[in-house]
C-alpha cells in the first residue's frame, strides 16, 4: 500500500513539474503574440524566484530574459533592461560552469553584448567585436545551433553598413537558422523564438527592398499564428502600405 502511494506521488510530481514547465512556454508565447509584456515580466520573475534551478530551467529563463530585454530597449525602458541584463549575466556565469550547452550560452553572450551597445552606442567599438566573436564561436561549437546564426545575423542587421553591417548577410544567416529550426517541428510549436525569427526575415527582406518576399514571410507567420498582433496590426500593414 505504501509503495502504491509512493508511486502515485511520483507520478503526480512528474505531471505537476512538467505542467509547470509547459506553462512557462505557453505564458511567454501568449505574452509575445498579444504584446502582453506584463505577463512576460511576471513569468520570468516567478521563474527567477525558483530555488534551486536546474540548468534546463536556467537556460529557459535566460531565453525569456533575452526576449524581454530586447523589448525593454526597443521601448526606451533602459533602466528595466539594465536590471534584467544583470540577472541574465548571473545566469550565463552559472551556466558556463554547469551546462554542457556551451554553444547556446555563447549565443546569449553575443546577444547581451549587443544589448549593452543598444543601451550605449559609444560602447560599440569596444564590445561590438566581442558580440560578433561570441556568435561565430557559437556556430563553430555547434553548427546545428540556430541561435548562433540568429545572433550573427542580428550583429549584421543592426550594425550600420559603414561599420561592416549588411542586411543581405543578416538575411542569409536568419534563413540558415530558419532551416535548422524547421527540422524540429514539435520544438518550434508555440515557440516565440520561431515567430520572432520569421518576423526578422520579413523585416530583412523589407530593408533590402524585396517586398514580395517580405510579404510571403508575413503571410507565413500569420498562417502559423493568426493572432500575432505585432505582425497583424503593425508590420504587415506597414509593408502593404509600402507596396502601394
Amino acid at each position: 500500500m505504501e509503495r502504491s502511494k509512493y508511486f502515485i506521488t511520483l507520478i503526480l510530481m512528474f505531471f505537476v513539474f512538467n505542467g509547470i514547465k509547459a506553462s512557462y512556454k505557453t505564458d511567454i508565447y501568449n505574452a509575445y503574440i498579444s504584446n502582453n509584456m506584463n505577463l512576460w515580466k511576471k513569468t520570468i520573475d516567478e521563474m527567477n524566484l525558483q530555488k534551486p534551478k536546474s540548468s534546463d530551467l536556467r537556460l529557459e529563463l535566460l531565453n525569456y530574459q533575452f526576449g524581454y530585454i530586447a523589448w525593454c530597449i526597443g521601448n526606451d525602458k533602459n533602466d528595466i533592461a539594465e536590471s534584467y541584463i544583470e540577472q541574465g549575466d548571473i545566469n550565463i556565469l552559472i551556466l558556463e560552469k554547469s551546462s554542457n550547452n556551451i554553444s547556446l550560452i555563447n549565443s546569449y553572450k553575443s546577444a547581451f553584448y549587443g544589448y549593452r551597445i543598444g543601451l550605449n552606442k559609444l560602447k560599440a567599438p569596444f564590445i561590438g567585436p566581442k558580440s560578433v566573436e561570441c556568435a561565430k564561436l557559437a556556430i563553430k561549437q555547434d553548427a546545428n545551433n540556430p541561435y548562433g546564426y540568429i545572433q550573427y545575423a542580428n550583429s549584421q542587421f543592426y550594425t550600420p553598413p559603414v561599420f561592416g553591417g549588411s542586411k543581405k548577410v543578416a538575411l542569409e544567416y536568419y534563413k540558415r537558422a530558419e532551416s535548422l529550426m524547421a527540422k524540429n517541428p514539435e520544438k518550434i510549436k508555440n515557440d516565440w523564438n520561431y515567430l520572432s525569427l520569421l518576423s526578422m526575415i520579413a523585416k530583412a527582406y523589407t530593408e533590402i527592398g524585396e517586398y514580395e518576399n517580405a510579404k510571403v514571410y508575413y503571410a507565413k507567420t500569420l498562417k502559423i499564428e493568426p493572432n500575432f498582433l505585432w505582425v497583424k496590426n503593425e508590420l504587415y500593414p506597414n509593408l502593404l502600405q509600402k507596396i502601394k
